[in-house]
């Protein structure tokens, strides 16, 4: 009796279970990842070994590059309280609507004058603002009551002492450098950090 040949199939694999995880891990890596922030004042950093981290709150960041100094502070209500301890030095207003932006803003680095007109602008605008730097001429050092007030605003929100970091560029002339040392050296403030980029260790 003749044997009945059966015809033997090419196995298939379900790919649908797999495109699902691919999908999902997709998903979960865009919902929980940040983008980089453009930062109104970019510089280059010099290379350390060291990998201490900068604290998450009661920090003040200034940013040398460019002949210019920008200021950054960290938390929402000593952002605010800064704000007007200047509008009360300069005499400047603002509103509860430009306190709220402002809480939310990054570094910025404007005469108080013309801080205003920063903070209404959308986000995306303020980088390319030309923004010309703090001012901190012997005649007018708004840089030296920025960092001032924001201890004091420190002290006040959080009964801690504010910490001041310094972001330079690598090639940044000493001139301006100089200047926010011997600034913060007048405010007795002799420690203070120094933001640089992580290279590898010399063997």
């Amino acid at each position: 009796m003749a044997k009945i040949k059966i015809k033997k199939n090419a196995g298939s694999t379900d790919m649908t279970a797999m495109c699902d995880v691919a999908f999902l891990l997709l998903t979960f890596f865009v919902m929980t990842s940040t983008a980089k922030i453009p930062e109104a004042l970019p510089v280059d950093t010099p290379s350390s070994t060291v990998q201490t981290k900068l604290p998450d709150s009661d920090l003040a960041t200034l940013t040398v590059g460019d002949g210019k100094v920008f200021f950054d502070l960290k938390g929402k209500e000593v952002r605010v309280r800064t704000l007007e301890l200047m509008a009360e030095k300069y005499g400047v207003e603002f509103t509860d609507a430009d306190k709220n932006t402002f809480s939310r803003m990054d570094d910025f680095g404007v005469g108080i004058a013309n801080l205003k007109q920063i903070i209404e602008m959308k986000a995306s605008d303020r980088n390319k603002a030309g923004q010309t730097g703090i001012p901190l001429d012997s005649l007018d050092n708004q840089l030296k009551e920025w960092v001032y007030n924001a201890r004091i605003a420190n002290i006040e929100v959080n009964d801690k002492e504010l910490q001041i970091a310094i972001k330079g560029d690598a090639k940044e002339e000493y001139n301006v450098i100089r200047k926010v040392l011997d600034l913060l050296q007048d405010q007795k403030i002799n420690s203070f950090s120094l933001v640089t980029g992580l290279r590898g260790k010399d063997f």
